[in-house]
């Protein structure tokens, strides 16, 4: 499944191929977050051509709520339903579970919680999110984890871990003993957590290891901690886990997250911000942060971005997108949305190549005094 092409000598980035039956994915890779099926707002033409997005993700909780997996199941799993040829990752739901805060409630059997859609109560458990997940076809399924809080103390962290270990268990056990539902195999990634405190990452990173999957994922990071943390937990992490396995880190980040990730051997990413911020008129360019909402855009005729990680950023200027986002245009959302999916990718392609050259350290110190100034 994972073959390691390209290793930097001064850091821990790596280059390599992930197979999946919808393609070979080149790592380090960029995953769109496509929640519902959908990456807001861009066609999936667009996702493949101009973006060149190599698989995306979407979320177990949110397909289960709506439309369902009866109608995903008569569609012929997410993949013909979404017209989308390409690798899937499913995340499990964890996250969205923890997210509702007030609205779920954690227990032995798996997670209780009410839909913020018509506020009727549903479980997931670990096994039934694997069901699930067999349903949608996802090439890459997620284990049912609990997202600890920061900041949380020892304890909670600890009760936290133990609860989400029970349930890596009992899905794997669930993976191993289902098969697919559609003509192809599907990976299974254990989830590591633990909050910011070692002891607990590397037992749960052991725990993970041991449960012998087809790659690992990192959560748990990006919910408030500072930067610095975050960086020294997934070198705690990446120290236990298999070398000849994909590590995904969840939901991380800005453009800088994603290179000090990839130099300490990270090789998946996933996170909204591109097209969030995107939608809000934060760009990221090849000069530095822009915020398109300023004055100073409004007759800038140049090109939003002269590097051109995509046509759109060649096609249109600052002051036509600026005018389209203050406006309220659908078009500007989409128009920043696709640049700024197409510079995350183009990103992650660069190191890719920076690695096989042996030069990554370098052109990530350069790119990071770039990618850190706001114009």
């Amino acid at each position: 499944m994972f073959r390691i092409e390209s290793r930097d000598k001064e850091t821990k980035a790596r280059a390599g191929f992930l197979s999946t039956h919808h393609g070979d994915i080149p790592t380090p890779i960029f995953m769109p977050v496509g929640t519902g099926g959908t990456v807001k707002g861009i066609l999936q033409r667009d996702l493949k051509e101009d973006i060149k997005a190599k698989i995306i993700l979407a979320n177990t909780y949110h397909l289960y709520l709506r439309p369902g997996t009866s109608i995903i199941k008569a569609a012929g799993g997410l993949h013909k339903f979404m017209s989308w040829e390409l690798p899937i990752l499913t995340d499990s739901g964890g996250y969205q579970v923890f997210s509702l805060a007030g609205n779920r409630k954690l227990i032995d059997k798996g997670a209780v919680f009410k839909s913020h859609i018509d506020g009727s109560e549903h479980t997931f458990t670990p096994e039934n999110t694997i069901d699930i997940q067999r349903i949608i076809g996802s090439d890459i399924m997620m284990v049912l984890d609990e997202c600890a809080p920061f900041p949380c103390d020892y304890e909670y962290a600890k009760k936290s871990v133990a609860l989400t270990h029970h349930w890596l268990e009992r899905a794997v056990e669930q993976f191993r003993n289902t098969d697919p539902l559609w003509d192809y195999e599907q990976f299974l990634f254990p989830i590591v957590q633990g909050g910011i405190f070692d002891d607990l990452r590397k037992i749960s990173a052991e725990k993970a290891a041991k449960a012998g999957m087809a790659g690992n994922a990192i959560g748990g990071l990006s919910v408030g901690e500072p930067a610095e943390e975050m960086y020294r937990t997934i070198e705690i992490v990446n120290g236990i886990l298999p070398e000849d396995k994909p590590r995904y880190l969840m939901g991380v980040g800005t453009p800088v997250n994603i290179l000090e990730a990839i130099d300490r051997g990270v090789d998946m990413f996933d996170c909204v911000m591109p097209t969030r911020n995107g939608r809000n008129g934060m760009l990221f360019t090849s000069q530095g942060i822009i915020n398109i909402k300023n004055n100073r855009w409004s007759n800038d005729f140049s090109p939003i971005d002269p590097a051109g990680p995509s046509t759109v950023s060649l096609k249109y200027s600052k002051a036509y997108l600026r005018h389209l986002i203050i406006s309220g245009e659908i078009l500007g959302s989409e128009i920043s949305s696709i640049h700024n999916l197409a510079f995350y990718m183009s990103l992650v392609r660069e190191a890719r190549e920076q690695i096989v050259k042996g030069n990554f350290k370098i052109w990530k110190e350069s790119m990071i005094r770039i990618l850190s100034e706001r114009l």
